[in-house]
């Protein structure tokens, strides 16, 4: 549809039908019942009516698009629909007005008048009626009314040409019309007429002999009185002795665009798909092979290279046809079936009517032929179906931006970005070496900014070719706003905006505002069941299927539960960042959020390892769980490691919505896993985000609960007064919102930092712990506590009251089921066992625990208790174990960020050494311990190991001296 000269996209095939039905009837209210019938001629959804107010809501927001007072044409009354505009602004009643003022100058005897008003008529025709939508019954009138007026205002024109002598103009417009319309005799009279008149008798002597085959081959009938009686005057004026005709030696054709000189890289699927044409050349056999992939991804591009490079075992010629599949108006086979037998010698007269005909003559020319066909931007299988070649060793070529999975003959072949070498190379063969070597930092910013698309490579290299000022740091900073950045990757008539345009416009409704949402959820991969929750929808299988399909949304691969995992381009996301608005996208993305709020708290609950903190509180509001959750979830610690890098841009997603509540409490879900796993700049980065949104929400617990993981998370770092800081705030906090449970966690890490510290306070603050935990009822937390209290008293020294604790820690785990518990105070009761000296003991016990640990995947933990059993080891003499262990544990902190950790076993990988005789090795484990130390002030570890090391130095130079 074009207003006012300016052309707009309407979406899919069902907006476009509804438009015609209104435009067809302007000023008449068309029911939503007959609406429905033309949409859903079969069956109509339970949905339809609904469906249609979406429709016009779109036609509405697009005409205003273009002109605000466009939107209003469009209006609703309770049975159905009305569309209002002036005869002018309407073809088909301009062409009934003029064909009508046409007959009047005629009657008038005004044929220079006549003509004008007819060609005028005839201008305001682009195709047939109502072409590329589907037929409806219904309109069956008005196009018969409209072709056959059609048909009559152009034979009307062409008799008034011939009449006023220009004949030669009406013979063009003749020959094109009796290939169309052969079996109307008028059109063939109108002809043989136009020729006679300037002088070409043989030619309208053969025209009449065609008019005659045709309509005994299709009519069994002769000409009528009117034709004969001309060929009479004919034959009168034409010597009847033949004249003999050379036979045309017709050249191969080859229609393939330019095989572009710079053609970089795509070397795998160039020499995939000329192995496969050649195979079934060999065989005897037709290859159809098809390319899709995403816009401007260059398949194309590929299939032109390929059809050039094997043109000499195609010896009859390469034909190449474009489908127009992503246009507002598709090629019809019809028309394509007429164009590939006119370049294959079928001449008007021959071409039959019928498309199953044209497409079994088109069978039948390639079926001893060796061509190469190239179908590009084809549409649908159904577009490319009836112009395949059915035997003989021709080779089809079809480029999509859709896959075609029902083209079952069809090799699919999918096009991808290009590799960051081969997009480097494009690049610095349009803008040259030099500038590329230049500057490679910036070049690489430049492709990455691209998204290795090779259009989007050409448009910058075509850019920069034509500005030799520019240096490719200024472009970098350009594109590096995604605001603008579609806006930057245009030059000329190439436009990545434009290219993606015409995969969006033929989305249908609900896959359109899908797409819309994805782009809103910012450069993350996703999991299938997001888009359900963006549309609000239960499920939205087929609406996913079609954006991957369409290429919108890439297949990425899978994540540990096995569930697939999707994303979007970045340019295609800026552009669907563009489509969307604040108002749709905003609750949608809170549903995502909800949804992934939900599964997170879910998949806390159920991991095998009992939390130490809140990961939830009884006020939240999660979204409904996906439809699969319940398989999602049955490895919840897979799938939380599979939503790891997602959820992380979730939380800052929602702070930047201003979903507060939902940011915080998100980080706190997330929580037990990074704990699990050690994810500790996640842990820091998301609760840095949650502390400022908890405060601008004014939730206290989520201020409270947020603050004892960051002490937690203080604890493992050894960073004693900032863990201590956040526990106190943290506890202050909890006890002002009357959360008790989260006041006793808080206040048993407070207890911790002061147990590490050598604080007399530790056991009042420790047994202050406990009897909280006791008042809530939480045997979870009666259990850490007590381990933590024993620990205390193993500290002191006294042994006995340690075991206590210990064991009824330990009791008390196996009553509830806490494996996890259990474990640690398996590893502190043989810590005790190794204090008093019983060894073989101690090592039974932390065995027992290291399985516990690897039975619950608890890398952590396992860590630290290859620590302990190292120790023993190294202790009982047993070196080899002890280092194995030892340096495991390292490993582990370094990777945890635990650095006194890290330094209490480097200095046992010191004494480890020394005892193997190995001083060098032994001081440098014992330096880096002593390095540890100082950074993190603990004066007693410090003087203990620089005074060992300082005796070593003595008595190794006393051993040389003596030497």
């Amino acid at each position: 549809m074009a207003v006012g000269g300016q052309a707009i996209p309407l979406g899919g095939p069902k907006p476009r039908m509804l438009l015609a039905a209104l435009l067809l009837q302007p000023g008449v209210v068309v029911s939503t019942d007959l609406l429905v019938d033309v949409l859903w001629p079969e069956a109509a959804p339970r949905s339809a009516a609904a469906n249609i107010r979406t429709y016009v809501h779109s036609l509405r927001r697009r005409l205003a698009e273009c002109d605000a007072d466009l939107a209003e044409r469009i209006q609703s009354r309770a049975s159905g629909y009305i569309l209002t505009a002036s005869p002018d602004e309407l073809d088909h009643v301009q062409f009934d007005n003029l064909a009508t003022a046409a007959q009047q100058a005629l009657e008038r005897k005004e044929p220079e008048n006549a003509l004008a008003h007819l060609d005028r008529a005839d201008a305001l025709w682009r195709g047939d009626v109502l072409e590329g939508l589907a037929h409806d019954h219904t309109w069956d009138p008005v196009v018969a009314r409209l072709d056959a007026l059609r048909l009559a205002v152009q034979e009307r024109r062409l008799k008034v040409r011939i009449q006023l002598g220009r004949c030669a103009e009406a013979i063009v417009e003749l020959r094109g019309l009796v290939a169309e319309h052969p079996l109307r005799e008028e059109l063939w009279q109108q002809l043989i007429i136009a020729l006679h008149a300037i002088g070409r008798k043989a030619e309208a002597l053969e025209a009449y002999h065609q008019a005659e085959r045709v309509l005994r081959q299709e009519l069994n009938a002769p000409p009528g009185p009117r034709l004969r009686e001309m060929r009479a005057k004919l034959m009168a004026a034409v010597t009847a002795k033949p004249v003999a005709q050379r036979p045309v030696q017709r050249a191969p054709i080859c229609q393939l665009p330019l095989d572009l000189p710079d053609f970089t890289g795509r070397d795998a699927v160039v020499d995939k798909m000329v192995g496969l044409l050649r195979a079934r050349r060999e065989s005897g056999t037709p290859s159809v092979t098809v390319l899709s992939g995403a816009p401007g991804v260059g398949k194309s591009t590929i299939a032109v290279r390929v059809a050039h490079t094997v043109r000499d075992e195609f010896p009859d010629g390469q034909l190449h046809i474009n489908l127009a599949g992503t246009s507002s108006t598709p090629r019809a086979p019809m028309g394509v079936l007429e164009e590939l037998l006119h370049a294959l010698g079928v001449t008007d007269a021959g071409m039959p009517r019928e498309e199953r005909e044209r497409s079994a003559l088109l069978r039948s020319r390639l079926a001893s032929a060796r061509m190469c066909v190239i179908l590009d931007d084809a549409g649908s299988a159904a577009q490319v179906r009836p112009l395949l070649p059915g035997t003989g060793a021709c080779s089809v070529l079809v480029t999509s931006r859709v896959r075609m999975p029902d083209l079952a003959v069809a090799t699919a072949v999918d096009v991808d970005l290009l590799p960051h070498e081969e997009a480097a190379k494009l690049l610095a063969g349009i803008i040259g070496e030099h500038r590329m070597a230049a500057e490679p930092d910036s070049a690489a910013d430049i492709l990455r900014h691209c998204g290795y698309l090779p259009l989007a490579i050409r448009v910058v290299g075509a850019k920069l070719t034509h500005r030799t000022g520019w240096t490719l740091r200024m472009l970098a900073s350009r594109l590096r706003d995604e605001r603008r950045r579609l806006d930057e990757l245009r030059v000329g008539d190439l436009a990545v905006r434009a290219s993606v345009t015409l995969s969006y416009d033929l989305l249908p409704p609900d896959a359109a505002r899908a797409f819309r949402g994805l782009g809103a959820l910012g450069p993350v991969t996703f999991p299938g069941w997001v888009v359900a929750a963006l549309l609000g929808h239960d499920e939205a299988d087929d609406v996913l299927d079609t954006l991957v399909d369409a290429h919108l949304v890439a297949l990425v691969g899978s994540d540990g539960t096995g569930q697939p995992r999707y994303r979007m381009h970045d340019l295609l996301r800026c552009y669907a960042v563009d489509q969307g608005s604040e108002e749709e996208n905003r609750p949608a993305v809170r549903r995502v959020l909800r949804a992934y709020l939900g599964m997170a708290v879910e998949a806390a609950q159920r991991m095998p390892i009992h939390f130490f903190g809140v990961f939830r509180t009884d006020d939240h509001a999660p979204g409904p769980l996906p439809r699969d959750a319940d398989y999602l979830l049955s490895d919840p610690t897979a799938w939380l490691e599979g939503e790891r890098h997602t959820g992380v841009a979730a939380i800052a997603l929602a702070a930047e919505h201003g979903f507060d509540d939902l940011a915080w409490r998100l980080a706190v879900a997330f929580t037990p896993y990074f704990d699990l796993r050690g994810h500790q700049d996640d842990w820091r980065h998301t609760h840095t985000v949650a502390l400022a949104a908890a405060r601008r929400a004014g939730s206290v617990t989520g201020q409270a609960i947020v603050l004892r993981n960051l002490g937690q998370l203080d604890l493992y770092l050894d960073a004693y007064a900032d863990s201590l800081k956040s526990f106190e705030e943290s506890l202050r906090l909890f006890d002002e919102a009357g959360f008790e449970l989260g006041a006793a966690i808080a206040q048993a890490g407070v207890g911790t930092v002061m147990r590490i510290r050598g604080d007399e306070s530790a056991l009042a603050l420790s047994q202050a712990a406990l009897a909280r935990f006791l008042a809530v009822g939480d045997k979870h937390g009666e259990a850490v506590i007590r381990i933590s209290i024993g620990m205390i008293w193993l500290k002191k020294g006294c042994y006995a009251t340690a075991g206590r604790w210990f064991d009824d820690a330990l009791e008390l785990s196996a009553e509830i089921g806490d494996r996890h518990r259990e474990a640690h105070a398996l590893k502190r009761v043989a810590m005790l066992h190794q204090h008093r000296g019983n060894l073989a003991a101690a090592r039974e016990l932390m065995q027992r625990a290291i399985a516990i640990f690897d039975e619950l995947d608890d890398d952590h933990c396992v860590g630290y208790a290859n620590q302990s059993l190292g120790e023993l080891c190294l202790a009982s003499g047993d070196l080899a174990h002890a280092q194995l262990l030892l340096v495991n544990s390292l490993s582990v902190h370094r990777r945890n960020g635990d650095r006194r950790s890290e330094a209490e076993v480097s200095e046992l990988l010191g004494e480890l050494h020394q005892a193997l005789s190995q001083p060098e090795r032994a001081r440098s484990y014992a330096e880096r311990a002593l390095e540890i130390w100082r950074e993190l002030s603990a004066r007693p570890q410090e003087s203990a190991l620089a005074v060992r090391l300082q005796e070593a130095a003595e008595s190794t130079y006393g051993v040389v001296a003596t030497a």
